[in-house]
């Protein structure tokens, strides 16, 4: 049952991804996104077309069940600032020692600039391996459905297992 839920938000995850790809490839770089994955599909978050959206999740799924798993992995993702988060927060604490606050801070910003640095890959692997998974071979896409807020629009596309 678990693994079963971990491995649907894993999928979806990486459906988000390629859904947001490719809306940014046709609405253009400064189009700005927000995703979230749930075991029963993916919310976007962002003033765009919802014939785009749609579009797009068909075009993202289409293309991860054709192999294309590059799509899965995001340098937008929040892994990636997850990890940067939590390794500059170590490393700053580590290099801190027991030095003066001003004697510690070229310390301490050069770990943590290092500890950033070394976050890029590491959270590409944490989704490549942990947080999504690009199988989603018995994947459909069931409904898009739209809404509005104050804020902007969302929608809320949904898959399920065939």
């Amino acid at each position: 049952m678990l693994r079963e839920l971990i491995g649907s938000v894993r999928r979806n995850h990486a459906l988000e991804h390629a859904t947001i790809s490719i809306l940014m490839g046709r609405l253009g770089p400064d189009t700005r996104l927000v995703g979230w994955a749930t075991a029963s599909g993916f919310y976007i978050y962002g003033n765009v077309p919802s014939e785009d959206v749609e579009a797009s999740a068909e075009q993202g799924l289409s293309r991860l069940q054709a192999g294309e798993s590059v799509l899965a992995v995001s340098p937008l993702c929040g892994t990636n600032l997850a990890v940067a988060g939590v390794l500059a927060g170590l490393a700053s604490t580590v290099s801190a020692g027991n030095r003066s606050r001003w004697e510690r801070l070229p310390g301490v910003l050069l770990a943590s600039m290092l500890a950033v640095l070394a976050a890029q890959p590491l959270g590409r692997w944490l989704q490549k391996h942990v947080t999504t998974s690009p199988d989603l071979r018995d994947v459909e896409i069931v409904g898009v459905r739209g809404s509005g807020r104050q804020r902007g629009n969302y929608y809320k596309v949904e898959t399920a297992r065939r």
